[in-house]
């Protein structure tokens, strides 16, 4: 959500800044329209009330005096008709505004590169060898399926397409995960949440996933309820509308959750596998944070996410979104993307984004500065790391010849000191 001051007395800025994303800016004229109409119907109504407050201090003296004061009580009870009736557009109008400013992305940040796709992203780091097998290496849906451990054809049974059941030593695997990348954020001062994970409305709207959203979630039919599209969605609602001191700050929350999202306009890719699914899991890391903070706590959670990849000596590289393929809430994206053998490229596992006070905004999520004064806090969410995609990486990355995947040594402790896995 934007400051509707700040967008009027800016507009051709912002209007500049959303043409970065290939927004029509359209929408910000019918915003500044709409105020003006707005601001028009206020002081239409202030004249009238104060019109009606002065007519009946008349018809009060006319009374007191025994005199008829029949026609200015008409021209009393018309006026009101009249503010009745203006109150009613004002409601309107105000509703249509914040229609219109709910499905206007965040601004950019002026470090963002300039472009109108993923093409145009920028790598600002690579870490890692790149392992040269002495074989074809296969992807990690055959091998899942060679080792008798990834069941594509039960789950589509069960449900449907694009969902997966895993068994023995890959679905330990995936808990290992969990509780690894849990505990390295706890033990760098994340405080862990087990949110809902079912949310109403009003959170979505919080996070900015609705109303544009809406196609991409699932409904709990007969219910203002949704499954979560990821634990950002809860955790940032923590602290929505709030007035908190600065003495809470910062606030660092971890939370592992399943997500549910429905891959609206994503038919035909990446069908097969774990990399694109109805439901996965994933280790969220939400910070919220003075405004003055939001920078410096961007860089501390893309180092926390780069951690785990490295620990898990997994090959992967940094690249920051340019305008044109950043996601409607951020002003800023960096993504980590890790290296998949199968493919011969790097896919994403992490996004890790600088809301600014855009979220807050929408939530009302506010704390006293300095000056004691209520101000915006500043939203920041990540993947710490997305646990399937981290899986799929790791099958294939520590894949060996003979149809077995070694276990990185940083998952052995959770999984009985397990060296392979196999059939």
């Amino acid at each position: 959500m934007h400051d509707i001051r700040y967008v009027t007395e800016n507009q051709e800025a912002v209007k500049a800044n959303l043409k970065k994303r290939n927004f029509d800016t359209k929408v910000v004229d019918d915003v500044i329209e709409l105020n003006q109409k707005r601001k028009s119907l206020t002081t239409l109504v202030e004249t009238k009330r104060a019109e009606t407050k002065k007519i009946s201090q008349e018809v009060g003296e006319i009374k007191k005096k025994g005199g008829d004061a029949s026609v200015l009580m008409k021209q009393v009870a018309d006026i009101k008709t009249q503010i009745e009736s203006s109150e009613k557009e004002l409601e309107d109008i105000q509703v249509k505004q914040v229609d219109l400013l709910s499905v206007i992305p965040n601004l950019i940040q002026d470090s963002v590169p300039v472009g109108s796709d993923e093409n145009s992203n920028q790598e600002i780091k690579k870490w890692g060898v790149i392992k040269n097998f002495d074989f074809t290496p296969i992807d990690h849906a055959t091998l899942g399926e060679k080792l008798g451990l990834l069941d594509f054809e039960t789950a589509t049974k069960i449900t449907g397409a694009r969902f997966t059941v895993y068994k023995g030593q890959l679905a330990r695997l995936e808990r290992a995960l969990i509780s690894f990348m849990i505990d390295r954020h706890t033990d760098n001062g994340y405080t862990e949440i087990l949110p809902p994970f079912i949310v109403h409305e009003r959170s979505l709207y919080g996070t900015g996933n609705l109303p544009k959203f809406k196609e991409d979630l699932f409904k709990l039919e007969g219910f203002d309820w949704y499954l979560i599209p990821t634990a950002e969605v809860p955790v940032t609602n923590l602290k929505r509308e709030q007035i908190f001191e600065m003495s809470e700050f910062p606030l660092r929350y971890v939370a592992y959750t399943p997500c549910f999202r429905s891959e609206a306009g994503s038919a035909g890719r990446d069908t097969r596998g774990l990399i694109r699914q109805h439901q996965f899991n994933k280790v969220e890391l939400v910070n919220i944070v003075a405004a003055d903070q939001s920078k410096v706590a961007h860089e501390e959670m893309i180092n926390r996410a780069c951690s785990i990849l490295e620990e898990l000596e997994l090959p992967y590289r940094a690249m920051v979104l340019c305008s044109g393929d950043m996601g409607f809430g951020s002003s800023r994206t960096i993504d980590l993307e890790v290296w998949l053998p199968s493919q011969n490229k790097y896919r994403e596992i992490s996004s890790i984004s600088n809301c600014w006070d855009f979220q807050s905004r929408r939530a009302q999520i506010r704390y006293r500065n300095a000056e004691g004064k209520p101000e915006f806090a500043h939203t920041l969410n990540g993947s710490g790391l997305a646990v399937g995609r981290t899986l799929v990486a790791i099958m294939e990355n520590y894949q060996n010849k003979d149809g077995t995947i070694t276990i990185p040594k940083a998952l052995r402790p959770y999984m009985k000191n397990q060296e392979l896995i196999k059939s």
